[in-house]
């Protein structure tokens, strides 16, 4: 592939049917570092570099523009579905963030901050049942704690085992996990209060 063919095909969206991986229609607007929720038919992209409060939502075949998020940032975290999902975290020059907004479907509403401003790290659950885990803060210091949000406030959770950021996250809030990051192939799974 050529530079350029090779770069767009980054922006794609690629969808797996259970044992192969396919590509299909791009992104209204090529990012890095976004957050998403949903399901393969029914997903949210938010967030993001360039373009850092841009939405778009995919219906199993094409994006469409949403709206767009209160505080644009990148190395967010997200959790929920296309209608009803959750931003947290992220990065917006010069520093980490803690605030939280929800997003109905149309419209991002401000919700209650973070206890620890961080970007780089996971997100797991619903918009009413999230986790945020991990991440990276200032001066580049990995995180091992674990947040769990209620659709109003966010409150400590259990340290994970090991301390990492740039990891993924998937499952609830009380059965998620927790696995890769920078240097890491290992995987934690979390219970609700421990790892």
């Amino acid at each position: 592939l050529s530079s350029s063919s090779a770069a767009s095909d980054v922006y794609k969206r690629q969808a797996y049917n259970g044992s192969t991986w396919s590509t299909a229609t791009n992104m209204i607007t090529a990012r890095i570092c976004l957050a998403g929720a949903g399901t393969q038919n029914a997903a949210l992209g938010f967030g993001g570099l360039p373009g850092g409060a841009c939405t778009e939502a995919y219906n199993g075949s094409t994006w469409s523009a949403g709206g767009a998020m209160i505080t644009g940032r990148r190395s967010l975290a997200g959790a929920g579905t296309q209608n009803a999902a959750v931003a947290f975290g992220g990065f917006t020059t010069p520093a980490e963030i803690a605030c939280t907004e929800t997003y109905n479907g149309t419209a991002w509403t401000a919700g209650g901050a973070m206890i620890t401003a961080r970007q780089a790290f996971a997100g797991a659950g619903t918009q009413n049942a999230a986790l945020g885990f991990g991440g990276l803060t200032a001066p580049v210091v990995a995180l091992t704690c674990t947040e769990a949000y209620n659709g109003a406030a966010w409150s400590a959770g259990g340290a994970m085992i090991r301390a990492r950021f740039c990891l993924a996250g998937a499952g609830t809030q009380t059965a998620a996990l927790a696995f890769g990051g920078l240097n890491f192939a290992c995987t934690e799974a979390y219970n609700g209060t421990s790892w």
